[in-house]
């Protein structure tokens, strides 16, 4: 009753203040004008105005009329594309094998195999006793479950050490808050337990009926307990294993590649912590590994009689491995397997019966060493391009000697390769598959470039374009790039990709600050008091481009997502004359509201990335940068936003507003667009050909600007 008459109260002050903006919001042709609702957000003795803070109510119907006109503004603006974007779908779609499997892998004596079928949107999960030419078990044909839904995700399938039951997320909102199922496959026939506002994953005791689950808080929609469920039984009976009480920090629950221990994580940006249980004892009391110590970061990985520990401990900033016993775990007992090395970053192991396999990254580029455990042979796998992505995939089995690895790069299709660490031979399993008869990746060729940071650093630019693209002040150019939490954006293949690449776009990716790519001291110097380096290697990787003549300012564009959003906002804030069109997908554009509000899920396990607002340097900080706080009346670049209703991560009511208030300025983007999934939340459409429609609109605006209209 409370939000009702909340909502008929928005609704009375909207068509007494703003009785003159009715007409403009009921005619399409005509930009969307949002009503102005003053609200003074004080902190630290400082005062600000949010006019348009009312668009925080998801329950309000004039929000929601509000975005629906935002939509119908957009798609009449951009109407005469629709035919264009059509095309563009059905060249993006034409690429793409419809009829498509992975390659399988063998577990617990089954192979278990994905593939797509023709015309249809989501996978169908089967698997295969023993042999690949058994016959197949279907456990999941997710284009019948997803039949009723507008949204639908299937997550976490774990299969219990019996191989007769498996447990399963759906989320058919787009929210990320997953019903968890248990399903028997020797009947076919799902539990009619169901539990709800799970993070979709579980993992099984080796009982065969115990099944451990993380739950979330159903406002924050943090990860805060681990429960413990026995099949058969009423979710109100599970027992709660484990609360996190520390609201900056969520937690999950999984079993070693061992199968011999059950594993719980605490984790935060900066700190993680593990307990452990013997999953033959699911009844037991889980032991701490190694208590959490602030700034402490560690994984842990089970072989034998030994852990193996990846861990930034004794200030070794890029990680080390270190090896203990099971029975003595904690710190004092590691002992150094590889050291810290200064120019080296260790992003994890792969342990054999035979051989350790280590994931490394030097210079920005991804290496891939092998060993014997006695170290009598050890060698990188060879990697001749300038730009490329390697990783390890799935390797469950202890005992093999064949190592699978994937491997891509801007132009060539991603590839699962089994790698003899014997022989040293390799076989490729399965190449992504581009249909198209003309493509070749002789086609397009790809470098990468260093551009002058303003405070000396070189910024690594990966970059890619067809070879009968001519380079100069003309070509348009897209540069994206993300730059938070350590996520490094390695230069990967994408078929959809083509469709820029053949009518003369170049595409390149910003390896800035706040990611790894250069190593861990490159992620902190781009957060918290240095979040700005973030953007200001974007500008001067854009000034890079534009000085060395490989567009201008007229045909150059940038791209990012959430917090790559957040870096549009904040470089359109600080250099708009450098960009003809911005596109800022879910961006996180209202840092210090959002940073402020601890009822909003992720913002509290967030203060060591970005700081907490509540202190007032943080604050004062934050509030130089945030893309809100600090519109101006300026002429901005031609600016396509997108964002999702029930986005859980950064909720539609950022990007909003941000657009509410740029459109509210008297100088403007000649084109500023919202566009709202009312279906859908942080990651958009769910089926794969729906995605393509979206990324179809994306690139019809760019086109558009350039006029390229086939």
């Amino acid at each position: 009753m409370k939000s009702i008459l909340l909502s008929l109260a928005s609704l009375l002050i909207f068509s007494c203040n703003n009785k003159s903006s009715n007409k403009l919001m009921s005619d399409p042709n005509q930009p969307p004008i949002a009503n102005k609702i003053p609200k003074e957000l004080k902190i630290h003795g400082d005062v600000r105005v949010d006019e348009f803070y009312w668009l925080n109510d998801r329950e309000n119907p004039e929000v929601i009329d509000y975005l629906n006109k935002e939509n119908d503004y957009y798609k009449q603006e951009t109407k005469h594309t629709e035919n264009f974007q059509k095309d563009l779908f059905e060249e993006m779609k034409s690429r793409i094998k419809e009829d498509d499997s992975s390659v399988p892998y063998k577990y617990n004596g089954y192979w278990y195999i994905t593939k797509y079928e023709k015309g249809k949107d989501y996978p169908i999960y089967t698997r295969k006793k023993e042999s690949l030419d058994s016959k197949e078990e279907l456990l999941f044909d997710c284009n019948i479950m997803a039949k009723d839904h507008s949204y639908f995700r299937l997550v976490g399938l774990n299969i219990s050490p019996n191989n007769q039951f498996i447990s399963y997320g759906l989320d058919t909102t787009g929210r990320r808050q997953y019903n968890l199922r248990i399903k028997d496959l020797k009947s076919n026939k799902v539990f009619k337990e169901e539990i709800w506002n799970t993070t979709g994953g579980s993992t099984w005791a080796n009982d065969n009926k115990t099944l451990f689950y993380s739950l979330k808080d159903e406002t924050t929609l943090r990860s805060e307990a681990i429960y413990k469920h026995r099949l058969n039984t009423s979710p109100e009976n599970d027992e709660l294993v484990f609360e996190e009480k520390d609201d900056t920090f969520g937690v999950g629950v999984y079993k070693t590649k061992s199968q011999k221990y059950l594993v719980i994580s605490s984790y935060s940006t900066l700190t993680t912590e593990y307990q452990i249980l013997n999953a033959d004892n699911p009844d037991g009391t889980f032991k701490v590994f190694q208590a959490r110590t602030r700034g402490l970061e560690y994984s842990i990985s089970h072989f034998e009689n030994s852990f193996y520990i990846v861990s930034n401990i004794d200030n070794a900033q890029n990680f080390k491995l270190s090896k203990t016993s099971e029975s003595n775990t904690e710190k004092a007992n590691w002992v150094d397997v590889i050291p810290h090395r200064e120019d080296v970053l260790l992003e994890g192991v792969d342990i054999f019966k035979d051989f350790l396999v280590v994931s490394e990254r030097e210079n920005g580029l991804n290496k891939i060493k092998i060993s014997t455990w006695d170290n009598l042979t050890s060698y990188y796998l060879p990697f001749d391009s300038e730009t490329y992505t390697a990783y390890t995939t799935s390797n469950i089995d202890f005992e093999t000697t064949k190592l699978r690895y994937g491997y891509q790069s801007l132009v060539t299709p991603s590839s699962v390769i089994e790698f003899d660490m014997i022989t040293k031979e390799k076989s490729i399993l399965k190449e992504q598959e581009v249909l198209d008869v003309d493509f070749s990746k002789e086609k397009y060729t790809s470098k990468r470039l260093w551009a002058n940071a303003s405070d000396g650093s070189k910024i690594p630019i990966s970059l890619v374009h067809h070879v009968d693209t001519e380079i100069n002040s003309n070509t348009p150019l897209l540069l994206y790039a993300y730059g938070s939490y350590g996520s490094t954006i390695d230069p990967y293949f994408s078929s959809v990709r083509l469709s820029l690449l053949n009518r003369g776009f170049v595409y390149a990716i910003a390896h800035i600050r706040g990611g790894e790519y250069m190593g861990r001291q490159w992620y902190e110097d781009g957060k918290l008091f240095k979040k700005v380096n973030t953007f200001t290697d974007f500008i001067d990787s854009s000034k890079f481009l534009i000085n060395n003549n490989y567009t201008s300012p007229e045909h150059l564009y940038a791209m990012g997502g959430s917090a790559g959003g957040l870096l549009m906002g904040a470089v359109i804030n600080m250099a708009p004359e450098l960009y003809n069109g911005v596109v800022a997908q879910v961006p996180f554009v209202d840092v210090i509201t959002t940073m402020l509000d601890d009822t909003i899920p992720l913002t509290t396990g967030e203060y060591d990335e970005w700081g907490n607002p509540n202190d007032k340097e943080y604050y004062d900080y934050i509030k130089t940068y945030s893309p809100y706080d600090n519109i101006t009346n300026k002429m901005y670049p031609n600016l396509l936003v997108t964002t999702g209703l029930y986005d859980s991560q950064v909720q539609y009511w950022e990007p909003a507003k941000w657009v509410a208030r740029l459109r509210d300025l008297d100088k403007n983007t000649s084109k500023l667009y919202l566009d709202t999934n009312m279906d859908a939340g942080h990651g958009g459409s769910s089926g794969r050909f729906e995605s393509l429609k979206e990324i179809a609109s994306v690139y019809a605006f760019l086109f558009d600007l350039e006029s390229i209209n086939k």
